[in-house]
């Protein structure tokens, strides 16, 4: 790691977010492999859960984790919203200079982040790639012909936009418009805003208990007219700078009848 990027990391710090929906058989192992992260990280680090309106016993078991073990933290959302409603929410509770996103079914590993750190000042979101892809012949097959179409269509230079595993800079992720199919973006949003993506391989791993909420239809289809939504505000983006500025400070609040004496 290059002293820039030591100095750097030394004024940092991460939330990792991990939406959850439905998730009760994986979530206690979840803890176990997130907490071998936790023991390397290089920077202070936060695990904030977004139970997603899950129907199963999710949500009693992440009021456990997170009551007895300190740096994990939950938000629950008041019905499922789907998976990019969740990350946003998750961005906009985030408190730190850095976001992370994993998903909670450990078909990738935290330990994969401390790959990522190094990249940092110098990039401004770092996506991971699965490589060797332990998933059903269905998702797979969806997925390259998802990547196909985003390929064509917009030609983003992300090879992996679905895989589970991010940091972004949190100057970056406050400023992501909230819309359907927001998560499959990410990188292409990064770079909209003029920011710089890097791409790593990861580790990837069968599911480790439960079933995959994806099929056919919302890994293809939901995929293609997400990628259009994409397109309509790719061309409506804009950017701005400032130049200069003279800011005044903050005005003092007015002191309550009850504080005079």
């Amino acid at each position: 790691m290059s002293a820039a990027t030591s100095a750097y990391l030394n004024q940092q710090s991460l939330t990792v977010l991990v939406p959850v929906y439905n998730e009760e058989e994986s979530l206690s192992q979840f803890v176990v492999e997130m907490d071998k992260f936790l023991a390397l990280t290089p920077v202070p680090t936060t695990v904030l859960f977004i139970n997603d309106g899950s129907t199963d016993g999710s949500l009693a078991l992440l009021r456990d984790i997170c009551g007895q073990k300190p740096g994990y933290e939950f938000i629950s959302l008041k019905e499922n919203r789907g998976l990019s409603t969740a990350i946003k929410a998750g961005i906009d509770h985030a408190r730190t200079t850095l976001i992370g996103y994993i998903d909670s079914d450990i078909q990738t590993t935290p330990l994969d982040f401390l790959d990522f750190f190094e990249f940092f000042p110098e990039f401004d979101m770092v996506n991971g790639i699965r490589a060797k892809r332990q998933d059903t012949l269905v998702k797979k097959l969806s997925s390259k012909i998802a990547n196909g179409v985003r390929r064509t269509l917009i030609n983003d230079g992300i090879q992996d936009t679905g895989c589970p595993l991010k940091i972004i800079k949190t100057d970056y992720a406050r400023r992501l418009p909230l819309f359907h199919g927001l998560h499959r973006f990410l990188g292409a949003l990064v770079q909209l805003q003029g920011g710089r993506v890097k791409q790593l391989p990861v580790r990837h791993f069968p599911r480790f208990a439960g079933t995959a909420k994806y099929n056919l239809w919302n890994r293809a289809w939901k995929p293609l007219i997400d990628t259009f939504g994409f397109r309509w505000i790719r061309s409506r983006w804009k950017n701005y700078e400032i130049g200069e500025q003279h800011l005044s400070a903050p005005a003092a609040p007015a002191a309550s009848a009850g504080n005079h004496h």
